[in-house]
Formats: C-alpha cells, sequence, structure tokens
C-alpha cells in the first residue's frame, strides 16, 4: 500500500526533480515507511511506500525489471501474488518477496492481459524505458484511486488530488456538476470528473496506454458480461467468503479489522476467528452514548467474551470541531454524509495497534443491504404482475420495519426519468432555483441508478455507478492515517457469484440479506443475524448540530459573505430551516452538514488558491 505520482512532459521539457519531490511529501501520509523518485528528462515519477509484503529494502519503489527495461510505482495489494510468483518462476528472477515485482513480470509475460490475473486492488504505473510506453491501470471495482490532469503539454497524476493541484500553475476551478450531484443526490465520483475543473478519475477496471504523446483509455472488466453462476446454498457463500478472507490476512504486519455491529463486519470476525484461529484479532468500533442515533454498542458488546483485543472510540460534536480542517484536508473533495467522519475516527483509533484492517464495505450492494433496494424489488413484481409475492413481502416488510419507505421508494422509482430528477431538485427548497434549473438535466445519476429495471439490475447498477464513493472516502481516511484497507466482500469471484443471485436470496420475508443471513447462523450472535435494521457509520449528527459551539459554527458559515456568493443556496432559507431544527420542529442534520462541508471546502481548496 503506497502513493504514487508522476509527471510525464509531451513538449519534451524537463520535469523538475523538486515538483516530483513536492508531490511525494503531499502523500507522505499514505507511505511513511519508504519514498523514492524517478526522473528521466521529460518524465518523473514518485512513490511514497507503506510496507506490507516484504518489509526490506528489496519492496524499494520505484521498482526495476531485472533487464532495467521497466520501471514500476504502484498503490495497492495483489492478494494471489504467491499463486503467480509461482507461475512465473520459470520465466523471471525474482530479487524480493513483494507482490510489486509479481506485477512488473506479470506485464512481462502477459502485456495488459496481466490486469485479467490479478485478484486484489491497485492502482500502478509501469513505464516501458525502451519503447517510450507508459501502462497505468485500476481495479476491477475502485478501491485503489488514480487522478490525473492532462493539457496539450503534459499528463500528471498522483494517487491523490492534492499532488496535482501543488504543481499546476494555473488555478483549478470548482466544477458545479458535481456540486449539483453532491447537493441534490447526496452523490460523488459516479463520473470521471472530480469537484475540480480538469482534474479527473480514471474510471475502475480501466487502464491508459500513453504513446507518443498520446493518452488512450480502456475498459479492461465489465461486470455485467463477468457474472458466474450463483451460489448454490449458504454454505457454498460462506466458503467462498472465507477464502476470500484468508487471502486478505495474508500481510507481514499486523491486522485488524472494523466491528460494527453489523451482519457483515461480524461475519468477517467470526470467521477470522473460527476458521483461522484469530482469536487475538484487534477490532475497532465508533461508539456513542446509549440511545443515540448510530450507537452500536449493544450489538458490539456480543462479542466481549469473544473478542480479545476490542478497541472503541467515542466521536463527539467536540472533535468534530477539532478535527472538521483536518477532515476537509484528507478527503480534499466534499462528502455527502458524516458517517465518513465516523470511519475517519476508527482509522485514527487503529493506527496504534495495527497496519492492515478488514472492512465489510460491498455486502449491502451485493446482497441488497440498503433499505432502498425493497423499491427496485417491490417494483419489478408490480411491473411483472406478480402480485401474489408483492402482496406477501408487502406484507413481511411492513411487519418487520414498521415504516413506509420501501412503499415510497417504489412509488419514486416508477416514476419517469426527468420526473425522478425534478423531484429531487425540488424537493431541495433552500438552493438557488438559477442553479437547480441550469444542472439538472446534466446529471447523470438518476439514469444510472435509478432507472434499473429490476433488483439485479439495481445490484449491477450500484457496483458500476454509485459505490466507488464508499471505497474513495475509505481510501483517503484510513491513508491518512497511514493504514490499508482490505475488503474481503470484494474479491471479485465472489462478487461474480453473489450478483448472479436470485431475488429470495437476497430479499425474503421482508428481510434483506437473506442467503448471507442463513450462511451465518451459528456462526454469530443470533441477534445480529435476526436484526431488521439497516444502521451504517451513522453519527448523532441531528444531536451535534444543535450543540452551542456547532451552532456558532454552522451560523457564522451560512451567513458568511462567502456562502450566498456561491450561488447555491439560498441564506434566508438556510437559516430559517436551520432554526426550525435548533427547536426540533424538523431534522435536517444530513443537509447541515452538506451546507458547512462545502462551504469549508471552497474555503480550503478554491478561495485559497485562487489568492495564492
Amino acid at each position: 500500500m503506497c502513493g504514487i505520482c508522476g509527471i510525464i512532459k509531451f513538449d519534451q521539457s524537463k520535469v523538475e526533480k523538486h515538483l516530483i519531490e513536492r508531490m511525494v511529501d503531499k502523500i507522505r501520509h499514505r507511505g511513511p515507511n519508504d519514498h523514492g523518485i524517478y526522473t528521466n528528462s521529460c518524465i518523473g515519477l514518485g512513490s511514497t511506500r507503506l510496507s506490507i509484503l516484504d518489509l526490506s529494502p528489496a519492496g524499494h519503489m520505484p521498482m526495476y525489471s531485472d533487464d532495467g527495461r521497466y520501471v514500476i510505482i504502484y498503490n495497492g495489494e495483489i492478494y494471489n501474488y504467491i499463486e503467480l510468483k509461482d507461475e512465473l518462476k520459470s520465466s523471471f528472477k525474482f530479487r524480493s518477496h513483494t507482490d510489486t515485482e509479481v506485477i512488473l513480470n506479470s506485464y512481462r509475460k502477459w502485456g495488459v492481459d496481466c490486469l485479467q490475473h490479478f485478484n486484489g486492488m491497485f492502482a500502478f504505473m509501469i513505464y516501458d524505458i525502451r519503447d517510450n510506453l507508459f501502462f497505468a491501470a485500476r481495479d476491477r471495482f475502485g478501491i485503489k484511486p488514480f487522478y490525473y490532469y492532462k493539457d496539450e503539454k503534459k499528463f500528471i497524476f498522483a494517487s491523490e488530488i492534492t499532488p496535482i493541484l501543488s504543481v499546476l500553475d494555473n488555478s483549478i476551478l470548482h466544477n458545479n456538476d458535481a456540486i449539483y450531484d453532491l447537493m441534490v443526490f447526496n452523490q460523488t465520483n459516479q463520473t470521471e470528473n472530480t469537484f475540480f475543473q480538469g482534474i479527473k478519475k480514471l474510471q475502475h477496471a480501466n487502464y491508459i496506454l500513453i504513446k507518443e504523446n498520446k493518452v488512450s483509455i480502456y475498459k479492461w472488466y465489465d461486470l455485467n458480461t463477468n457474472l458466474k453462476a450463483q451460489f448454490n446454498n449458504p454454505m457454498e457463500l460462506e466458503e467462498q467468503l472465507s477464502r476470500s478472507l484468508g487471502l486478505r490476512l495474508r500481510s507481514d504486519v499486523p491486522v485488524g479489522a472494523c466491528l460494527s455491529g453489523g451482519l457483515d463486519s461480524s461475519s468477517l470476525v467470526s470467521l477470522v476467528m473460527n476458521d483461522y484461529g484469530r482469536n487475538d484479532i484487534n477490532t475497532f468500533s465508533s461508539i456513542f452514548e446509549k440511545g443515540m442515533k448510530g450507537d452500536e454498542s449493544t450489538f458490539i458488546e456480543l462479542y466481549r467474551d469473544k473478542v480479545k483485543n476490542m478497541h472503541f472510540i467515542k466521536p463527539t460534536e467536540e472533535t468534530l470541531l477539532n478535527d472538521l480542517e483536518t477532515f476537509i484536508f484528507a478527503q480534499s473533495e466534499p462528502v455527502p454524509t458524516s458517517s465518513a467522519y465516523s470511519e475517519f475516527k476508527v482509522m485514527e483509533l487503529a493506527k496504534d495497534y495495527v497496519t492492515v484492517i478488514l472492512n465489510g464495505q460491498g455486502a449491502d450492494e451485493e446482497f441488497a443491504g440498503y433499505d432502498y433496494f425493497f423499491g427496485f424489488y417491490f417494483k419489478e413484481l408490480l411491473q411483472s404482475f406478480n402480485m401474489l409475492q408483492l402482496s406477501r413481502e408487502l406484507y413481511y416488510y411492513l411487519l418487520n420495519h414498521k415504516s413506509i419507505y420501501g412503499v415510497k421508494a417504489m412509488l419514486y422509482l416508477l416514476l419517469p426519468s426527468d420526473l425522478k430528477s425534478s423531484l429531487r431538485a425540488k424537493g431541495k427548497h433552500y438552493l438557488v432555483p438559477e442553479f437547480t434549473n441550469k444542472y439538472y438535466k446534466d446529471s447523470r445519476v438518476v439514469n444510472a441508478v435509478y432507472d434499473s429495471s429490476s433488483l439485479h439490475n439495481a445490484l449491477i447498477d450500484h457496483f458500476e455507478n454509485k459505490f466507488e464513493h464508499h471505497l474513495i472516502w475509505g481510501d483517503r481516511s484510513s491513508m491518512w492515517f497511514s493504514l490499508e484497507l482490505r475488503f474481503p466482500f470484494l474479491d471479485h469471484h465472489l462478487v461474480e457469484k453473489a450478483l448472479s443471485l436470485g431475488n429470495k436470496d437476497l430479499i425474503n420475508n421482508g428481510m434483506t440479506k437473506s442467503i448471507l443471513r442463513k450462511a451465518m447462523i451459528g456462526k454469530i450472535p443470533d441477534k445480529i443475524v435476526n436484526r431488521k435494521d439497516k444502521v451504517g457509520f451513522e453519527t448523532p449528527e441531528e444531536i451535534w448540530f444543535r450543540k452551542p459551539k456547532m451552532k456558532e459554527l454552522i451560523l457564522d458559515l451560512i451567513n458568511s459573505k462567502s456562502f450566498s456568493e456561491r450561488g447555491y443556496i439560498n441564506k434566508d432559507k438556510a437559516n430559517l430551516l436551520y432554526k426550525r431544527h435548533l427547536v426540533g420542529d424538523i431534522s435536517i442534520s444530513a443537509d447541515i452538514w452538506k451546507w458547512i462541508n462545502l462551504e469549508l471546502w471552497f474555503q480550503k481548496f478554491i478561495d485559497q488558491k485562487l489568492n495564492n
């Protein structure tokens, strides 16, 4: 796990070494154990290293092939590197025990088809010195990031946006399309565009070839065409998940796990202990006061007699105030939910104990874990005239959840695309009409995520167009504290089978994740197997935003001159809504979070850059 960066000059001018050093310095937190630079006239490559496999100097990057033709910088983990090395060692001499060298020799043997052999998360750049060819790629689902800026003179890339900003001569402007999708749909990272005009994100499952100053981008993996036969039974799922977990336990440094009290993280922790005998694993949890929204301590405590090393952190409105500037800088782009801050604090807690952390992300997207997936299922049943099954599922949904959210989601999903978009925009009454009227037709969110024709297609669409933002937030928070997040549910062998499951293995009798629940019976506490509620890394922000110090910050921000002049939010309406929130008349904490996050991001990344 590392950070990578580089500059390629198309005009053949020299890349100054100090610029690469500046970029490397911006991502030292991603790799505090080592760093290195390669420069050759109009080319500069940089890397920082977080040592996970082979902690010796043999893992130094940039790394060269033994014939001196290729050089690689790399961020990520190839979990099947041992098996690939066995396959390659008859053709190549290995000088380290790293997966970096495995990638390099895989490319020498298979070219760009090497990507098909990798089971892991990665973003890397390989430079073919002889042919002056650059090859860069990202993993299947977008776990590891790759950002770039390109004009007629240069190509600049990095694992994060800030190193790119640090070497650009011109000021970078904000991207209003990204801001619209944030404010209206709570969504980021669904396209190649970032919140900075001109800085793009290489899409997941894509690779870049740069030859003779021409940049070409190709898609190397398509999820929909790689689906495999579904799991025949819950036991087969459990065995596949355990194999995935075993690969992700490969490490020369300590491994821990997030433990949220939900089905996903509990499954991983239990399998680590039961299948791999790791009873001494460190677990990390975010908790709040009993009864507060987001507090999962009741379920986490079910592991008290099973896990020897449990660690807890309790974020508060005071810690948020203290951390806000750092958190916004670490993320480098606005995030639509304060739950990302809760994850940030878990990473801060874990940094003193481990270097690698297992995370349950991905299970909700594979097994229809979010409540709005009921809406997709109900819609499919209605449109296929399966009224008997629809009646049954509606009955059990209402019985189990005591909510009509799933029904409301179905009604929304039945609307035409244009109406879906306009209703979401109009629902944000505080947004300036000129802003929404200008950008709502350009948004791709509805077509990409909310027009799915079936539950199956909805899961595919989420993987392709929505899921990545969770991974990006997790990458930024974990790497800020020099930690590596690993995702056993995102082994592509597991994903390809899970996304072939029938509806009844996903939603059955008003409960989500049906097959996963069955697979975990007897392996995790029954109270967790049978949980009806869905709680993520949530925070009690509704209460936090009524506290005096937080109130002072919020009022200062929404009444500032810059807030009004942005042209996104009507200051008077924001004040009125916030006053109603303060007295408990309404709860709009999710909107308030976006107001303050966006304004502080502007001040940090746009206003300061323009004034420099």
